[in-house]
Protein backbone atom coordinates (compact mmCIF):
# COMPACT_ATOMS: atom_id res chain seq x y z
CA UNK A 1 0.00 0.00 0.00
CA UNK A 2 1.27 3.46 -0.89
CA UNK A 3 2.00 5.61 2.16
CA UNK A 4 2.24 9.39 1.98
CA UNK A 5 4.03 10.57 5.07
CA UNK A 6 4.74 13.98 6.45
CA UNK A 7 8.28 14.99 5.66
CA UNK A 8 10.50 14.41 8.69
CA UNK A 9 12.72 17.27 7.58
CA UNK A 10 13.44 19.08 4.32
CA UNK A 11 16.68 20.51 5.70
CA UNK A 12 18.32 20.84 9.05
CA UNK A 13 17.32 23.71 11.23
CA UNK A 14 20.00 26.25 12.04
CA UNK A 15 22.02 24.68 14.81
CA UNK A 16 24.87 27.17 15.10
CA UNK A 17 23.72 28.20 18.57
CA UNK A 18 24.15 24.66 19.88
CA UNK A 19 27.28 23.29 21.51
CA UNK A 20 30.42 23.02 19.45
CA UNK A 21 31.45 19.38 19.49
CA UNK A 22 34.92 18.96 20.93
CA UNK A 23 37.34 16.56 19.28
CA UNK A 24 39.40 14.04 21.20
CA UNK A 25 42.64 15.77 22.21
CA UNK A 26 43.95 13.28 24.76
CA UNK A 27 44.28 9.57 25.33
CA UNK A 28 45.78 6.89 27.55
CA UNK A 29 48.81 4.79 26.71
CA UNK A 30 48.88 1.33 28.21
CA UNK A 31 52.25 -0.44 28.03
CA UNK A 32 51.39 -3.77 29.63
CA UNK A 33 49.49 -6.81 28.41
CA UNK A 34 47.63 -7.97 31.50
CA UNK A 35 44.62 -9.95 30.30
CA UNK A 36 42.50 -10.66 27.23
CA UNK A 37 41.12 -7.13 27.16
CA UNK A 38 44.53 -5.97 25.93
CA UNK A 39 44.75 -8.26 22.90
CA UNK A 40 44.84 -5.31 20.49
CA UNK A 41 46.03 -2.35 22.52
CA UNK A 42 48.97 -4.40 23.81
CA UNK A 43 49.26 -7.53 21.66
CA UNK A 44 51.26 -10.34 23.16
CA UNK A 45 52.98 -10.96 19.83
CA UNK A 46 54.92 -7.70 19.83
CA UNK A 47 57.59 -6.15 22.02
CA UNK A 48 55.62 -3.61 24.06
CA UNK A 49 58.86 -2.08 25.34
CA UNK A 50 60.17 -1.22 21.85
CA UNK A 51 61.00 2.52 21.93
CA UNK A 52 60.46 2.82 18.17
CA UNK A 53 56.89 1.56 18.55
CA UNK A 54 56.03 4.31 21.02
CA UNK A 55 57.79 6.98 19.00
CA UNK A 56 55.67 6.06 15.98
CA UNK A 57 52.47 5.90 18.04
CA UNK A 58 53.14 9.37 19.47
CA UNK A 59 53.61 10.74 15.96
CA UNK A 60 50.36 9.11 14.82
CA UNK A 61 48.44 10.50 17.80
CA UNK A 62 49.81 13.97 17.11
CA UNK A 63 48.69 13.65 13.48
CA UNK A 64 45.02 13.48 14.52
CA UNK A 65 45.27 16.20 17.16
CA UNK A 66 45.74 13.98 20.21
CA UNK A 67 48.42 15.94 22.05
CA UNK A 68 47.61 15.12 25.70
CA UNK A 69 48.88 11.70 26.69
CA UNK A 70 48.08 9.95 29.96
CA UNK A 71 50.30 7.03 30.95
CA UNK A 72 48.19 4.29 32.54
CA UNK A 73 51.12 2.73 34.40
CA UNK A 74 54.91 2.83 34.31
CA UNK A 75 55.42 -0.36 36.33
CA UNK A 76 53.65 -3.64 36.86
CA UNK A 77 54.33 -6.59 39.14
CA UNK A 78 57.54 -5.03 40.38
CA UNK A 79 58.99 -4.33 36.91
CA UNK A 80 59.44 -0.72 35.82
CA UNK A 81 59.66 0.55 32.23
CA UNK A 82 61.64 3.62 33.22
CA UNK A 83 65.15 3.73 34.76
CA UNK A 84 64.06 2.89 38.30
CA UNK A 85 66.32 2.21 41.27
CA UNK A 86 63.59 0.78 43.50
CA UNK A 87 62.25 -1.84 41.05
CA UNK A 88 63.64 -4.27 38.53
CA UNK A 89 63.75 -2.80 35.02
CA UNK A 90 61.37 -4.50 32.67
CA UNK A 91 62.95 -3.50 29.37
CA UNK A 92 66.17 -4.04 27.43
CA UNK A 93 68.61 -1.63 29.07
CA UNK A 94 70.78 -1.49 25.96
CA UNK A 95 68.15 0.75 24.41
CA UNK A 96 65.94 3.63 25.44
CA UNK A 97 63.16 2.92 27.92
CA UNK A 98 59.55 3.16 26.66
CA UNK A 99 58.90 6.13 28.94
CA UNK A 100 61.99 7.94 27.64
CA UNK A 101 60.80 7.26 24.08
CA UNK A 102 57.38 8.75 24.85
CA UNK A 103 58.87 11.80 26.57
CA UNK A 104 61.39 12.42 23.77
CA UNK A 105 58.64 12.28 21.14
CA UNK A 106 56.35 14.50 23.23
CA UNK A 107 59.11 17.07 23.71
CA UNK A 108 59.83 17.25 19.98
CA UNK A 109 56.15 17.37 18.96
CA UNK A 110 55.00 19.85 21.61
CA UNK A 111 52.74 17.30 23.31
CA UNK A 112 51.77 17.08 26.99
CA UNK A 113 52.24 14.04 29.22
CA UNK A 114 50.54 13.09 32.47
CA UNK A 115 53.03 10.80 34.21
CA UNK A 116 51.58 7.81 36.03
CA UNK A 117 52.68 6.78 39.51
CA UNK A 118 51.37 3.20 39.17
CA UNK A 119 51.25 0.37 39.48
CA UNK A 120 52.60 -0.25 42.94
CA UNK A 121 51.73 -3.92 42.51
CA UNK A 122 49.42 -4.39 39.54
CA UNK A 123 46.12 -3.27 38.02
CA UNK A 124 44.29 -4.33 41.21
CA UNK A 125 46.04 -1.67 43.32
CA UNK A 126 43.85 -0.02 45.92
CA UNK A 127 44.64 3.32 47.53
CA UNK A 128 43.27 2.05 50.82
CA UNK A 129 46.36 -0.19 50.91
CA UNK A 130 49.21 1.63 52.75
CA UNK A 131 51.83 -0.13 50.59
CA UNK A 132 50.21 1.20 47.41
CA UNK A 133 50.21 4.76 48.72
CA UNK A 134 53.79 4.48 49.94
CA UNK A 135 55.08 2.97 46.69
CA UNK A 136 53.25 5.54 44.56
CA UNK A 137 54.88 8.32 46.56
CA UNK A 138 58.29 6.63 46.08
CA UNK A 139 57.68 6.38 42.35
CA UNK A 140 56.78 10.07 42.22
CA UNK A 141 60.11 10.84 43.86
CA UNK A 142 61.99 8.87 41.20
CA UNK A 143 59.95 10.01 38.24
CA UNK A 144 60.00 13.69 39.20
CA UNK A 145 63.80 13.61 39.43
CA UNK A 146 64.06 12.03 35.97
CA UNK A 147 61.26 13.74 34.04
CA UNK A 148 60.07 16.68 36.15
CA UNK A 149 62.06 19.20 34.13
CA UNK A 150 61.07 17.94 30.69
CA UNK A 151 59.07 20.33 28.45
CA UNK A 152 56.35 17.71 27.87
CA UNK A 153 55.86 16.92 31.56
CA UNK A 154 52.45 18.42 32.34
CA UNK A 155 51.36 16.65 35.47
CA UNK A 156 50.49 13.45 37.28
CA UNK A 157 47.87 10.82 36.69
CA UNK A 158 46.94 9.07 39.94
CA UNK A 159 45.45 5.68 39.05
CA UNK A 160 43.12 3.40 41.04
CA UNK A 161 41.32 6.26 42.76
CA UNK A 162 38.17 4.28 43.49
CA UNK A 163 34.59 3.85 42.33
CA UNK A 164 31.90 6.54 42.55
CA UNK A 165 29.04 4.26 43.56
CA UNK A 166 27.27 5.89 45.28
CA UNK A 167 30.12 8.42 45.67
CA UNK A 168 33.90 8.41 46.04
CA UNK A 169 34.87 6.55 49.23
CA UNK A 170 36.78 8.25 52.04
CA UNK A 171 39.66 5.77 51.72
CA UNK A 172 40.12 6.61 48.06
CA UNK A 173 40.04 10.35 48.74
CA UNK A 174 42.55 9.97 51.56
CA UNK A 175 44.88 7.95 49.34
CA UNK A 176 44.62 10.40 46.43
CA UNK A 177 45.34 13.36 48.67
CA UNK A 178 48.34 11.70 50.31
CA UNK A 179 49.89 10.93 46.94
CA UNK A 180 48.95 14.36 45.59
CA UNK A 181 50.62 16.07 48.54
CA UNK A 182 53.95 14.47 47.67
CA UNK A 183 53.51 15.31 43.98
CA UNK A 184 52.84 18.97 44.78
CA UNK A 185 55.83 19.09 47.08
CA UNK A 186 58.21 17.75 44.45
CA UNK A 187 56.69 19.33 41.32
CA UNK A 188 54.91 22.51 42.40
CA UNK A 189 52.55 24.04 39.90
CA UNK A 190 51.86 20.94 37.82
CA UNK A 191 48.40 19.48 37.28
CA UNK A 192 47.10 16.38 39.05
CA UNK A 193 44.42 14.28 37.37
CA UNK A 194 42.26 11.30 38.28
CA UNK A 195 39.79 9.40 36.09
CA UNK A 196 37.23 7.61 38.26
CA UNK A 197 34.47 5.26 37.16
CA UNK A 198 30.96 4.66 38.40
CA UNK A 199 28.97 7.66 37.16
CA UNK A 200 26.35 5.31 35.70
CA UNK A 201 25.12 4.68 39.24
CA UNK A 202 26.41 7.62 41.27
CA UNK A 203 23.96 9.17 43.71
CA UNK A 204 24.08 12.67 42.21
CA UNK A 205 20.98 13.86 44.06
CA UNK A 206 22.63 13.25 47.43
CA UNK A 207 24.73 16.23 48.64
CA UNK A 208 27.31 13.70 49.80
CA UNK A 209 28.33 13.06 46.19
CA UNK A 210 29.45 16.66 45.66
CA UNK A 211 30.94 16.86 49.16
CA UNK A 212 33.30 14.00 48.33
CA UNK A 213 34.40 15.70 45.11
CA UNK A 214 35.13 18.92 47.00
CA UNK A 215 37.49 17.06 49.36
CA UNK A 216 39.85 16.03 46.57
CA UNK A 217 43.20 17.78 46.17
CA UNK A 218 43.30 17.41 42.38
CA UNK A 219 43.13 19.81 39.46
CA UNK A 220 41.31 17.68 36.87
CA UNK A 221 38.77 14.88 37.02
CA UNK A 222 38.32 13.04 33.71
CA UNK A 223 35.21 10.97 34.37
CA UNK A 224 34.88 7.68 32.50
CA UNK A 225 31.67 7.82 30.49
CA UNK A 226 31.30 4.00 30.65
CA UNK A 227 29.45 3.75 27.35
CA UNK A 228 31.88 1.09 26.14
CA UNK A 229 31.42 -0.87 29.35
CA UNK A 230 27.64 -1.04 28.75
CA UNK A 231 26.74 -0.74 32.41
CA UNK A 232 23.14 -0.24 31.26
CA UNK A 233 21.34 -1.61 28.20
CA UNK A 234 20.87 1.85 26.68
CA UNK A 235 23.32 4.10 28.52
CA UNK A 236 23.54 7.21 26.35
CA UNK A 237 20.62 9.16 27.83
CA UNK A 238 21.79 8.72 31.43
CA UNK A 239 25.43 9.43 30.58
CA UNK A 240 24.55 12.78 29.01
CA UNK A 241 22.38 13.78 31.96
CA UNK A 242 25.04 12.74 34.47
CA UNK A 243 27.70 14.86 32.77
CA UNK A 244 25.35 17.85 32.91
CA UNK A 245 24.97 17.25 36.65
CA UNK A 246 28.74 16.94 37.03
CA UNK A 247 29.14 20.28 35.28
CA UNK A 248 26.99 21.92 37.98
CA UNK A 249 29.12 20.34 40.71
CA UNK A 250 32.39 21.37 39.10
CA UNK A 251 31.26 24.95 38.58
CA UNK A 252 31.45 25.29 42.37
CA UNK A 253 34.67 23.48 43.23
CA UNK A 254 37.38 24.82 40.92
CA UNK A 255 38.34 21.36 39.60
CA UNK A 256 38.41 21.09 35.81
CA UNK A 257 35.79 18.77 34.31
CA UNK A 258 37.13 16.50 31.58
CA UNK A 259 35.46 13.55 29.88
CA UNK A 260 37.14 10.21 29.33
CA UNK A 261 35.02 8.62 26.60
CA UNK A 262 35.34 4.96 25.77
CA UNK A 263 36.09 4.10 22.14
CA UNK A 264 35.74 0.36 22.52
CA UNK A 265 33.15 -2.35 22.55
CA UNK A 266 33.65 -6.06 23.32
CA UNK A 267 33.98 -9.15 21.19
CA UNK A 268 32.29 -11.31 23.85
CA UNK A 269 30.93 -10.64 27.32
CA UNK A 270 31.22 -7.03 28.53
CA UNK A 271 33.42 -6.04 31.47
CA UNK A 272 35.16 -9.38 31.45
CA UNK A 273 38.89 -10.06 31.61
CA UNK A 274 38.45 -12.85 29.08
CA UNK A 275 36.91 -10.59 26.42
CA UNK A 276 38.78 -8.32 24.03
CA UNK A 277 38.31 -4.59 23.47
CA UNK A 278 37.57 -3.82 19.80
CA UNK A 279 36.53 -0.63 17.94
CA UNK A 280 32.98 0.62 18.45
CA UNK A 281 30.93 2.06 15.60
CA UNK A 282 31.78 5.70 14.97
CA UNK A 283 28.11 6.68 15.20
CA UNK A 284 28.16 5.60 18.84
CA UNK A 285 31.46 7.38 19.51
CA UNK A 286 30.20 10.59 17.91
CA UNK A 287 27.14 10.57 20.16
CA UNK A 288 29.47 10.34 23.16
CA UNK A 289 31.45 13.34 21.87
CA UNK A 290 28.23 15.31 21.40
CA UNK A 291 26.92 14.47 24.87
CA UNK A 292 29.98 15.50 26.85
CA UNK A 293 30.47 18.60 24.69
CA UNK A 294 26.90 19.71 25.41
CA UNK A 295 27.62 19.28 29.11
CA UNK A 296 30.46 21.79 28.81
CA UNK A 297 33.51 19.67 29.60
CA UNK A 298 36.85 21.44 29.28
CA UNK A 299 38.55 18.66 27.33
CA UNK A 300 37.74 15.25 25.88
CA UNK A 301 40.20 12.40 26.26
CA UNK A 302 39.59 8.80 25.36
CA UNK A 303 40.39 5.31 26.46
CA UNK A 304 41.75 4.52 24.03
CA UNK A 305 43.08 5.62 20.66
CA UNK A 306 46.19 3.51 20.01
CA UNK A 307 45.00 -0.02 19.31
CA UNK A 308 41.40 1.07 18.72
CA UNK A 309 42.07 3.75 16.08
CA UNK A 310 45.20 2.75 14.17
CA UNK A 311 46.56 4.66 11.22
CA UNK A 312 46.18 2.62 8.02
CA UNK A 313 49.57 1.35 6.93
CA UNK A 314 51.18 2.06 10.29
CA UNK A 315 54.62 0.59 10.80
CA UNK A 316 53.30 -0.74 14.11
CA UNK A 317 49.69 -1.86 13.68
CA UNK A 318 48.11 -2.84 16.98
CA UNK A 319 44.35 -2.98 16.60
CA UNK A 320 41.77 -5.30 15.12
CA UNK A 321 42.73 -5.89 11.48
CA UNK A 322 40.73 -3.73 9.06
CA UNK A 323 38.39 -2.25 11.64
CA UNK A 324 40.88 -0.26 13.71
CA UNK A 325 42.08 1.30 10.44
CA UNK A 326 38.46 1.99 9.44
CA UNK A 327 37.79 3.54 12.84
CA UNK A 328 40.77 5.85 12.23
CA UNK A 329 39.45 6.76 8.77
CA UNK A 330 35.95 7.51 10.10
CA UNK A 331 37.32 9.76 12.83
CA UNK A 332 39.61 11.56 10.36
CA UNK A 333 36.68 12.00 7.97
CA UNK A 334 34.59 13.63 10.71
CA UNK A 335 37.48 15.92 11.65
CA UNK A 336 37.77 16.86 7.97
CA UNK A 337 34.10 17.82 7.65
CA UNK A 338 32.75 14.72 5.91
CA UNK A 339 29.11 15.38 4.98
CA UNK A 340 27.68 12.17 6.37
CA UNK A 341 29.35 12.47 9.76
CA UNK A 342 28.67 16.20 10.08
CA UNK A 343 25.02 15.51 9.28
CA UNK A 344 24.89 12.89 12.03
CA UNK A 345 26.60 15.31 14.40
CA UNK A 346 23.96 17.97 13.78
CA UNK A 347 21.15 15.51 14.25
CA UNK A 348 22.65 14.32 17.53
CA UNK A 349 22.85 17.93 18.69
CA UNK A 350 19.14 18.39 17.97
CA UNK A 351 16.99 17.76 21.06
CA UNK A 352 14.20 16.38 18.88
CA UNK A 353 16.37 13.46 17.79
CA UNK A 354 15.53 10.25 19.67
CA UNK A 355 17.95 8.61 22.04
CA UNK A 356 19.71 5.37 21.14
CA UNK A 357 16.95 3.33 22.76
CA UNK A 358 14.27 1.36 20.88
CA UNK A 359 11.66 2.39 23.47
CA UNK A 360 11.99 6.07 22.54
CA UNK A 361 8.64 6.80 20.82
CA UNK A 362 10.29 9.15 18.33
CA UNK A 363 11.54 6.12 16.39
CA UNK A 364 9.13 4.99 13.66
CA UNK A 365 9.06 1.21 13.46
CA UNK A 366 8.95 -0.82 10.26
CA UNK A 367 9.38 -4.45 9.31
CA UNK A 368 12.15 -5.66 7.06
CA UNK A 369 11.00 -3.33 4.26
CA UNK A 370 10.40 0.37 4.70
CA UNK A 371 8.87 2.84 2.27
CA UNK A 372 8.39 6.58 2.79
CA UNK A 373 6.98 9.08 0.35
CA UNK A 374 7.85 12.67 1.13
CA UNK A 375 5.67 15.43 -0.33
CA UNK A 376 7.75 18.57 -0.84
CA UNK A 377 4.61 20.62 -1.57
CA UNK A 378 5.77 21.65 -5.02
CA UNK A 379 8.43 20.68 -7.51
CA UNK A 380 11.91 21.35 -6.10
CA UNK A 381 15.48 20.38 -6.98
CA UNK A 382 16.54 17.18 -5.26
CA UNK A 383 20.28 16.64 -4.94
CA UNK A 384 20.63 14.58 -1.75
CA UNK A 385 18.49 12.44 0.54
CA UNK A 386 19.40 11.06 3.94
CA UNK A 387 17.85 8.97 6.67
CA UNK A 388 18.59 8.55 10.38
CA UNK A 389 18.35 4.93 11.52
CA UNK A 390 18.90 2.88 14.66
CA UNK A 391 21.23 -0.11 14.84
CA UNK A 392 20.65 -2.57 17.70
CA UNK A 393 21.51 -6.14 16.77
CA UNK A 394 20.46 -7.64 20.10
CA UNK A 395 16.97 -6.14 19.64
CA UNK A 396 16.57 -7.40 16.07
CA UNK A 397 17.00 -3.89 14.65
CA UNK A 398 19.35 -3.48 11.69
CA UNK A 399 20.90 -0.59 9.81
CA UNK A 400 19.58 -0.75 6.22
CA UNK A 401 21.34 -3.03 3.78
CA UNK A 402 20.01 -0.96 0.90
CA UNK A 403 18.65 2.58 0.60
CA UNK A 404 16.86 3.50 -2.62
CA UNK A 405 15.75 6.96 -3.75
CA UNK A 406 13.02 7.55 -6.34
CA UNK A 407 11.21 10.74 -7.39
CA UNK A 408 7.86 11.62 -8.93
CA UNK A 409 5.98 14.66 -10.16
CA UNK A 410 2.49 13.26 -9.53
CA UNK A 411 2.99 10.78 -6.70
CA UNK A 412 2.04 7.83 -8.91
CA UNK A 413 4.83 7.24 -11.39
CA UNK A 414 8.29 7.18 -9.78
CA UNK A 415 11.68 7.11 -11.48
CA UNK A 416 14.75 5.66 -9.84
CA UNK A 417 17.63 8.01 -8.95
CA UNK A 418 20.04 6.06 -6.76
CA UNK A 419 20.58 2.99 -4.64
CA UNK A 420 23.07 3.15 -1.78
CA UNK A 421 24.53 0.11 -0.07
CA UNK A 422 25.41 1.44 3.40
CA UNK A 423 28.50 0.23 5.16
CA UNK A 424 27.70 -1.99 8.13
CA UNK A 425 29.79 -2.16 11.29
CA UNK A 426 30.46 -5.73 12.41
CA UNK A 427 31.31 -5.00 16.07
CA UNK A 428 27.64 -4.85 17.04
CA UNK A 429 27.29 -7.56 19.64
CA UNK A 430 26.37 -5.19 22.49
CA UNK A 431 25.86 -1.63 21.30
CA UNK A 432 22.87 0.41 20.19
CA UNK A 433 23.62 3.49 18.10
CA UNK A 434 22.24 5.91 15.51
CA UNK A 435 23.70 6.36 12.05
CA UNK A 436 22.96 8.16 8.82
CA UNK A 437 22.55 6.88 5.28
CA UNK A 438 23.34 9.65 2.81
CA UNK A 439 22.55 9.45 -0.91
CA UNK A 440 24.36 12.22 -2.77
CA UNK A 441 22.41 12.09 -6.01
CA UNK A 442 24.46 14.56 -8.02
CA UNK A 443 25.99 17.97 -7.42
CA UNK A 444 23.96 21.14 -7.81
CA UNK A 445 20.61 19.43 -8.39
CA UNK A 446 21.64 17.53 -11.49
CA UNK A 447 21.89 13.84 -12.23
CA UNK A 448 23.98 12.61 -15.13
CA UNK A 449 23.94 16.12 -16.54
CA UNK A 450 20.14 16.59 -16.39
CA UNK A 451 18.35 18.67 -13.75
CA UNK A 452 16.43 16.66 -11.14
CA UNK A 453 13.32 18.32 -9.78
CA UNK A 454 10.34 16.61 -8.23
CA UNK A 455 7.51 17.11 -5.78
CA UNK A 456 7.59 13.60 -4.30
CA UNK A 457 10.59 11.70 -2.99
CA UNK A 458 10.24 8.01 -2.23
CA UNK A 459 12.72 6.21 0.01
CA UNK A 460 12.92 2.45 0.27
CA UNK A 461 15.09 0.62 2.78
CA UNK A 462 15.52 -3.08 3.43
CA UNK A 463 17.01 -5.41 6.06
CA UNK A 464 16.99 -9.22 6.22
CA UNK A 465 13.66 -10.96 6.75
CA UNK A 466 12.70 -11.17 10.39
CA UNK A 467 14.64 -8.05 11.30
CA UNK A 468 13.23 -4.53 11.81
CA UNK A 469 13.98 -0.98 10.68
CA UNK A 470 13.78 1.97 13.07
CA UNK A 471 13.88 5.39 11.41
CA UNK A 472 13.28 8.86 12.81
CA UNK A 473 14.21 11.27 10.03
CA UNK A 474 14.20 11.50 6.26
CA UNK A 475 15.99 14.63 5.08
CA UNK A 476 15.80 16.03 1.58
CA UNK A 477 18.69 18.31 0.60
CA UNK A 478 20.22 18.41 4.10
Amino acid sequence: MKRFLTTFALALLALSALAQVKPVTGTFLNFFWQDERNNYMNPRGIDNTDPDLWRVKMEELHEIGVDWVVLVAVANEGRAIYPSSIMERGYDQSRKSPIDAVMDAADSLGMHVFMSCGHARNQLDNLSDPFVVRRQREMIEELSSIYGGRPAFYGWYLPVEGCMIPWLPDAGIKGVNEVAARARELTPGVKIMISPYGIFNGDFSNPKFAEQIYKLDVDIIAYQDEIGCVREDYPMREMKEHFRMLADIHAKCGIELWANIESFTWDRRPNNWFSTLIPAAFGRYLSQLVGVSQAGVTRVISFAVAGIFDKPGSAYPLGQPVYSAKAWENYRAWLGGDRRWKLLEKLLLDDSTPFEDPSDPRWQVFGSKMEHIVDLGCSKPVHSVAGLFLDSRRDGIDFPQSFEVLVSDDGNEFRHLATVTPESWPNDYLDTWSDVVLADLCAEGTCCGAPVSARYVKVRATVPAGRAIYCSRILVNP
